[in-house]
């Protein structure tokens, strides 16, 4: 499970094969995708999600506070046909309006919001980068769900698999962090997560305060992350099982939602 996420050409090709398969088609249900429209990816990582973008003829743009990610993003780039349609930048998105200096038919983040801090700060700064009509996919696994702690990256192959320990009390989780031998660095990445994690009512709750409109929303039982990574078919959850709230998050390993402002 920790290869897929330090074998950064894999995880390009899982990203590109989930976004492909799963999330074009879902946005396609409410918006329309269409060759010559921009696309502005925030977290955007190695940039896998943005290539089948790309494919489809619109313009994308990648920024990422990681220089190392948006060096492979380059990288693995400066090969496609099309690379002149592609841009990468390094920054922080709250410095970089000089740089992202036009406005998006779409806006996506896939794993992104879970860890950003002041959420609500962050949706509604991120409204000037969106066109009149244009939309935002957001992607994220609910915080309360079997691993919604990202344990799944951890060095400890006991841990990596261990199911909900990331919902103890601080305390207790930096200690079993501990004694299972992760180091500094890993265990404040995990307790950041700890902090940063959302759930299903306080993302909808943000999305109302910063006045977006849900187009569409499906909850998944089965990450679509997980066909190519596990082999494991998506499911969507149960419709009787998202409409109770908080106990959904408990079950739901992906939340798809597409969003315009009002």
């Amino acid at each position: 499970m920790h290869e897929r996420h330090t074998d950064k050409q894999l995880y390009f090709k899982e990203q590109v094969y989930t976004t492909e398969k799963y999330v074009i088609p879902f946005i396609r249900k409410a918006a329309p995708l269409e060759p010559g429209m921009t696309v502005l990816e925030i977290g955007c990582g190695e940039g896998g999600n943005l290539k089948p973008f790309l494919d489809l003829g619109c313009r994308v743009t990648g920024i990422d506070i990681s220089q190392s990610k948006i060096e492979s993003a380059l990288k693995f780039y400066q090969d496609q046909p099309d690379a002149d349609r592609s841009a990468f930048i390094v920054k922080d998105i709250y410095l970089a309006e000089k740089e992202l200096n036009e406005k998006y038919d779409l806006i996506i983040m896939r794993d992104v919001i879970e860890h950003i801090h002041d959420q609500l700060r962050f949706m509604d700064f991120v409204r000037r980068f969106l066109k009149p009509g244009g939309v935002f996919f957001l992607a994220f696994p609910p915080w309360y769900n079997p691993f919604g702690g990202h344990q799944q990256v951890s060095d400890n192959k006991i841990l990596s698999k261990l199911p909900y320990y990331h919902l103890l009390p601080s305390s207790l989780y930096k200690f079993i962090l501990k004694a299972g031998g992760e180091s500094k660095e890993k265990i404040e990445g995990f307790l950041e997560i700890k902090e940063t994690g959302i759930n299903i009512e306080r993302f909808e709750k943000i999305l109302s305060k910063t006045d977006y409109k849900i187009l569409l929303k499906k909850h998944y039982l089965f990450n679509p992350n997980y066909e190519i990574k596990f082999k494991l078919k998506p499911r969507e959850q149960m419709k009787i099982l998202t409409g109770i709230p908080f106990f959904r998050n408990f079950v739901t390993t992906a939340s798809y939602y597409l969003v315009k402002q009002n």
